[in-house]
């Protein structure tokens, strides 16, 4: 036993099996934060578009299901919990790699903290304790507070962590759909007391407000549907790992449109555009203002749905950074302590936590600044996000160039369909900075070297993080060694995933996930073919 509480890092493992495909779906799905998302952007989306706002979340939702698919098909030959960072890696070579991961780690950082506030208000609000919401050292403690919770249940098990899940989002989706019936009921009964607009099947237009609108709406709609991928990041400890979780990204992304729609039509039919418009600058507090007004006395089930969705995407989003930094300090592309398991709990602990504090000190500087230094950091996140997924829907078409020509099959939905979405994500990116670069956009208003904050804080992150790459590869070359390769012909078109004792998913990263440094393909860290 005491050689066993002793033993070497690197000899434990995550913990294999851990949870089911259902389980996946419901993290992945927690993971965008649905309430809270669709409150925070519907108001500005119809300011934009009008009516036509469930038609900007349905375009919104075509690049993601594209780069949805090209994670389901990398995990297929690389189930990595480091998912970009080892796909990219692979197929690109470590430079590319390792900004893919720092991308990944860092949305975790900045998001947290910004989630876990929302969840403290909502909760106050919604037990009528409205004054602790303004009290900001209140607030902030129990931010604080609920970070810490939710970190020691991402460290203590990943079961546990996801039998809260499965709670919070029967919760949240019970939350919701008495919203969407009650203001449906009421627009067709005609007792809203706003000026409501019964649902047209034209509102799924997406080009009803003009191509200039749609643009802005996408630059707002497409990131509601970010963090689904934390299903993928699990593929180490999910049941059938080569393809339970990337079945539950894509599925995530579908149920997530269905309801993103639902809600939107609802809101729509009952406040009208006047209203959703005149108060866009609320942002998710906007569904703080309608509970009263759909459900009376019964306004908490409204900010329950927006809390509970914030609570588990506090704990979800904590899954993305930690495992990819888990996986880049098992490939020696950072300090081999981030790669230590838990021996107890089969999870990465140490990383774990740094997210957290990270998270947490970001979260109480920047609220030290101002509350909209805080809401200018989270728009800095659609540069990073965009980043790292248009750079995983090109992966996936480098990776598997050797079989794009196959069947038309493989050419559509792991060649075309992938480096449309990235390309479309690039579009966004390139306009996402355009529209940065302009302080008066910003939340703040204010220039920060005559640019937009958004901005500067994605520029900032973004030299950091050559720096520490560049800092890292003079004292540890060895990531660097790495070299890019192809997809394992073998992996590519086997039907079903086994590890070598014939069950499904053992939770090594089959088809080259090693921490070796050798490709799926059989490619040594030189470069040179076996």
């Amino acid at each position: 036993m005491a050689h066993d509480r002793t033993q070497d890092a690197s000899a434990v493992s995550l913990k294999p099996n851990a949870i089911g495909f259902v389980d996946a779906l419901v993290i992945g799905l927690n993971a965008t934060s649905p309430a809270y998302s669709l409150a925070a952007v519907i108001g500005p989306i119809v300011a934009l578009v009008g009516i036509y706002a469930p038609g900007v979340m349905f375009a919104s939702f075509v690049p993601m299901l594209l780069i949805a698919s090209a994670f389901y098909y990398l995990n297929k030959v690389d189930q990595d919990c480091g998912t970009t960072f080892s796909w990219v890696t692979r197929a690109m070579g470590p430079w590319a790699g390792w900004l893919g991961g720092w991308a990944i780690t860092m949305t975790g950082v900045l998001v947290v903290g910004s989630l876990a506030d929302v969840a403290v208000s909502f909760t106050l609000l919604a037990v009528g304790l409205d004054g602790w919401v303004a009290n900001d050292f209140v607030r902030q403690l129990l931010t604080v507070l609920l970070i810490i919770v939710m970190t020691g249940l991402c460290v203590i098990g990943t079961e546990l962590s996801a039998k809260v899940q499965n709670a919070l989002i029967l919760l949240q989706v019970a939350f919701l759909l008495v919203f969407v019936a009650v203001a449906l009921y009421r627009v067709y009964a005609g007792t809203t007391g706003f000026d409501s607009i019964e649902p047209s099947a034209s509102w799924l237009n997406p080009f009803g407000a003009g191509g200039a609108a749609l643009t802005g709406g996408l630059l707002l709609g497409v990131f509601i549907y970010w963090g689904w991928e934390s299903a993928v990041n699990l593929t180490e400890e999910t049941e059938d790992s080569a393809s339970a979780p990337g079945k539950a990204g894509l599925w995530s992304t579908v149920v997530l449109l269905v309801t993103y729609l639902s809600v939107a039509i609802a809101v729509v039919a009952f406040a009208g555009t006047a209203f959703l418009a005149e108060n866009a600058g609320e942002e998710e507090f906007i569904f703080a203002q309608l509970a009263g007004d759909v459900l009376g006395g019964w306004d908490w089930i409204l900010l329950l749905a927006v809390a509970t969705s914030a609570i588990a995407s506090t704990q979800t989003t904590i899954i993305p950074a930690s495992r990819t930094a888990l996986s880049m300090a098992r490939r020696q592309a950072l300090p081999q302590h981030f790669g230590h398991i838990s021996p107890r709990f089969r999870t990465p602990d140490v990383s774990t936590w740094w997210v957290a504090g990270i998270a947490i000190a970001w979260y109480l500087i920047v609220n030290q600044i101002s509350t909209n230094a805080l809401f200018d950091s989270l728009t800095a996140l659609s540069l990073l996000i965009a980043f790292y997924y248009a750079l995983t829907g090109v992966a996936c078409a480098v990776y598997y160039r050797r079989h794009l020509t196959e069947s038309v099959r493989n050419f559509v939905l792991i060649g075309l369909g992938p480096v449309v979405g990235a390309g479309l994500l690039a579009w966004l990116l390139v306009r996402s900075v355009m529209d940065m670069s302009d302080p008066a956009n910003s939340y703040s208003g204010t220039s920060w070297f005559g640019l937009g904050p958004p901005l500067v804080i994605g520029i900032v992150i973004s030299l950091v993080g050559v720096i520490l790459m560049v800092v890292w590869r003079l004292r540890d070359a060895v990531f660097w060694q790495e070299r890019p390769s192809v997809a394992d012909p073998e992996l590519v078109h086997a039907t079903v995933a086994k590890s070598s004792d014939g069950k499904p998913g053992d939770g090594k990263p089959a088809g080259g996930g090693s921490a070796d440094g050798r490709s799926a393909d059989g490619d040594s860290a030189d470069g040179k073919e076996r």
